[in-house]
This record gives structure tokens, sequence and C-alpha cells, in this order.
């Protein structure tokens, strides 16, 4: 079957294969949190150090948003379909790893396991829904759902990490992901077609290789900066911090020379694509580090059991699942800065408005208007934002923009909780320097900085939607591929 042909004949089982999609795509993300509420656990059965404690998390994220361009070029030359399922089935695997872990290390090796495999997993999925829906409104239906599920995924993986850790035990917020791995796998190969670009099949590991320990330093860096008594002007942090700029100096100029990049530039070089991409490393910063420490602040401070603490992030959930699939295909028409600019708005309003939570026991802790708030705004935000950064791209490119897409939320989560982090840790041995005070108190001056600064990363991430963005009309078609770009096949 010819790429043309198969572009004009709707695939059939195409909404099987977007439940199916969804699903895998539901346990990377929230993979990304779940650990966030059973970590108390974990840290205190493990014996992990406080300063330590972030790479249960930041682990999966640098790995994960490290490897995702080769992943997404994997994807692209090798079957969508196939490293799907690869992808599924080495997912599963880590995660019986970390589930069984004895002691610190094995936890960490396992999440940094499960990123590389969701680092082919991820852009695999996403582009099965970019070559899979060609219709403008199907796809802007079937980006909803995809929106509705990679934005909901953060908070149900709260939810879920408290279920499981409160009736369970922690290992099995990692254990869960084996039967879900396995029926994904299993509705793969009953409703998702193959698909692939055609040309030659370089893989660009030297830019691979720049990317990931570019980022693998910076979290390093700042992780460093939190233990060194000299903090951000110790030397060691220094140099780890020049060095990682360094890499990904390099990786910018071997994109830039290579003739089969990892990441081909005109990706990124188109003005609101590239607004888009922005906009969602922020907002994977400033929301991952959010999910930390307001679920330390829940647990620790408030003295929430791991059930209460994940229920605690339903209204947020709510918003993140059901604006995406109420508001996404009435908002069309608007194209997407409108929505995009609004959402950012409302999320950094909320964001701020963290900053005012005292201990009180009412509404959260005070942290429930602030979750509603940004629930909805990021709502707004998510299905534009993922359907901006795929729009005009080339089928033969659709893996590797997909695999942009997840690694600047993922590795601005990744830098974000290991910045975060290291602010709190500051933060907090600052103000318990002199007179001694209340531990209490040193935490909320501690969690007012981080959710500060996350404020302000929001407001740069209005900034990007505003001024960098431009807002196209929507497109009447959807042009049918080239002959020879890509093939598809049942």
């Amino acid at each position: 079957m010819s790429t043309t042909e198969g572009a004009a004949l709707p695939d059939p089982r195409r909404w099987v294969a977007l439940a199916t999609i969804s699903l895998a795509t539901l346990m990377v993300v929230l993979d990304a949190s779940i650990i966030n509420v059973a970590l108390p656990q974990a840290q205190h059965a493990l014996g992990i150090s406080d300063a330590n404690r972030h790479w249960a998390v930041t682990g999966y994220a640098v790995t994960f948003g490290g490897l995702l361009l080769l992943g997404g070029r994997i994807a692209d030359f090798f079957g969508r379909r196939r490293m799907l399922i690869v992808g599924l089935v080495g997912f599963a695997v880590a995660s019986a790893l970390g589930g069984l872990a004895a002691n610190t290390t094995m936890l960490v090796l396992a999440r940094i396991l499960q990123g590389a495999f969701a680092a082919v997993l991820s852009p695999a999925a996403l582009s099965l829904v970019t070559v899979t829906f060609t219709e403008p409104r199907e796809r802007a239906r079937a980006f909803g759902v995809f929106g509705a599920v990679q934005g909901a995924g953060g908070a149900l993986g709260l939810i879920a990490g408290g279920l499981l850790t409160q009736f369970l035990d922690w290992r099995w917020c990692l254990l869960v992901n084996l039967p879900i791995s396995a029926i994904a796998v299993a509705g793969t190969l009953c409703a998702a077609r193959e698909s692939a670009a055609t040309g030659p099949r370089r893989l660009d590991v030297p830019g691979a290789l720049l990317a990931t320990s570019g980022s693998v330093g910076l979290v390093v860096g700042f992780t460093l900066a939190g233990e060194s008594a000299d903090g951000w002007a110790s030397p060691p942090v220094l140099v780890v911090l020049v060095a990682s700029v360094t890499l990904l100096a390099g990786f910018a100029v071997r994109q830039h020379r290579a003739q089969a990049p990892m990441l081909p530039l005109r990706i990124i070089t188109d003005r609101t694509r590239g607004g888009a991409f922005a906009a969602a490393m922020l907002v994977g910063t400033g929301m991952f580090g959010m999910f930390l420490f307001l679920a330390y602040y829940l647990q620790r401070n408030l003295g929430y059991g791991p059930l209460k603490s994940g229920l605690a992030f339903l209204p947020f959930c709510a918003g993140v699942v059901f604006v995406p699939l109420f508001f996404a295909p009435r908002l069309t028409h608007l194209g997407p800065r409108p929505p995009m600019a609004i959402g950012m708005t409302i999320a950094a309003a909320g964001m701020f408005w963290l900053t005012t939570i005292d201990g009180s026991r009412g509404l959260v802790g005070g942290a429930l208007i602030p979750l509603v708030l940004m629930g909805f705004g990021l709502g707004l935000v998510f299905t534009p934002m993922n359907s901006t950064a795929l729009s005009g791209i080339d089928p033969g490119d659709a893996g590797v923009a997909s695999g942009l897409v997840n690694a600047t939320q993922q590795l601005g989560g990744a830098l974000g909780v290991a910045l975060l982090n290291t602010l709190y840790t500051l933060a907090r041995q600052n103000s318990q320097t002199g007179a001694p005070g209340d531990p209490f108190d040193a935490d909320l001056a501690a969690y007012h900085l981080a959710f500060t600064v996350t404020g302000i990363l929001f407001v740069i991430a209005l900034l990007c939607v505003l001024v960098v963005m431009r807002n196209p009309a929507p497109e009447p078609g959807v042009a049918p591929a080239p002959e020879g770009s890509a093939h598809s096949r049942p």
C-alpha cells in the first residue's frame, strides 16, 4: 500500500489504536510522578538522604528526556509500531527491577532504565497518532484525548501512588507497570499499523551522547550545589556546570554540521514551533517541581497519608483531563496562541497562590484553589501546545519531532526538580542559621521560594506564547504526504 493511499483511507481501527497508544503514554507520564507520593516511604526503607532523594525522580526524567530525540529517530527508521512494542516490554522489565530494589543504587538504576525505554516508547506512540489521524477534525479530537492523557498522567500518578502505597507497598508503584504493559502490547499488536520513514538509516549516536551527558551534568551540578557548603560558588559545582553547558553547545554545533543529525534544525527553526517547545520545557520544569514539593508538604508537614496526599491532587487532575476534552474541539478555530496564553495566565496565578500556604488544615492546606486554577489553565495549554509543536512536520520527521515534544517537558522536569530541590535545601539551611527556629517555618520558607521561582517560570512560558509564537490560521486540510516519504502497512 502506498503512502498516498494510506493517507487517503482512514484506518478503521484508528480509535482502538488511539486507546492503546493513550494507555502506553499514560503509563510513561504516570511514572514520572507516581514515585513522588511513594518517595517518603521508599526513602525510609532504602536509607536515601534528603539531598539524593530526587534521583528517584530525575534519574528517570533526565534519561528519558536526554534519549528521546534518539528514540524518535529509532522509531522513524525501524518502525513506530515495532519500537512501541520494544519500549513497552523493556519498560516492564525495568519496572520489575525497581519494584524488587534492595538498595538505593538498584532503585536509581531501574529508574534510569525505565527512562531509556520510555525514550523509545513515547515518541513512537505520539508519532503513531500523528500519522494515523490525518483529517483535521479527527486529529483535533485525537490530540485532545492525547493531551488530556499526557496532562493528567502526572496527577494520576500521584493518586495511584497514594493508593498503592497506602494499601499495598511503595514497590507496587513500579510493579503495576507489568500488567499495564501487557495490555498495551496486546492492543498494539491488534490495532496499530506499522509506519516508518524511508531513506538512509543513520543514527546520530554522538549527538545523543552529547545531549544526554550535558543534561545529566546539569542535574548533577544542581544537586552538588545543594550539598556543598559554598552552594553555587563551589568549584566542583562550577566545573560540572561549565562542562555541561559546553557539552550542550557541542550538541548544537553537531546538529548544525552533521549529515544525519539527531535533531534536524528545520524542526525548531519555525518560530511558532520553537515557541511551543520552549513553553513545553518551562511547563515541565514548573509542574514536576510543584508535584514533588506539594507532596512533601502534604505528607511531612500536614501529616497526610499517601492516599489522602494523592487524592489532594484530584482537582488538578480533573482540570487537565476534562478541559482538553471539552474545549479542544471548540477552540481549533482560534489557533493555538489564545488558549495557550489564557491557560498559562491562569496556571501562573495558581502557582503564585501556592506561595501563601501556611500549614493550615483547611482547603487541602491552602492548596485547593491553586490546584483548581493550575489544572484548568494547563488543561487549556497541553492540546494546542502538542498540536502546534507537530504541525507541518514532514512524515519522515514525525518520530523525532514527537520525541522533542516529550524531551522538552521531561528535561525541563528533571532540571526543574534538581534546581528547585537545591533552592529548597539552601533556603531551609539559611532559615535555620543563627538562632534556632521552628523547623516547620523553615520548611514553609523553602516551599514559598520554590513556588515563587516556579511561578516566574510559568510567566516566562506565557511570554514565549505571546512574543515568540505566531497564530496561524487553522489548516483547511492536510495535504497527502509526498510519495516515498513514509510507508504504512497493516
